[in-house]
């Protein structure tokens, strides 16, 4: 899994850093959104498992907000969305 650029960014971190990646991402005040692309090998794994591991450094802060998204949030969302549109809300009743 690599991160990778996207019409919409608005700045690399970690542009002069090594040995970190290069993020190309777009911020502002309320987040920081980025791309990654697969391998075909991690496709067929989460196509397989249907799960993806998340990791994060937070050195000891609270943990931030986080979400995992296979679309676009600069497009559109269609007129039924399943998921709750905001952080931390309850989903459907099981």
């Amino acid at each position: 899994m690599k991160p990778i650029p996207f019409p919409e960014h608005t700045s690399v971190w970690a542009k002069d850093q090594p040995p970190y990646l290069q993020l190309p991402a777009y911020s502002n005040e309320r987040e920081t959104i980025s791309l990654w692309a697969l391998t075909w090998r991690e496709r067929l794994r989460v196509l397989w498992t249907g799960r993806l591991w998340l990791r994060q450094c937070n050195f000891g802060q609270p943990l931030q907000p986080q979400k995992l998204s296979v679309t676009s949030p600069f497009e559109p969302e269609s007129a039924y969305s399943p998921q709750p549109d905001t952080f931390g809300a309850p989903g459907p009743s099981r």
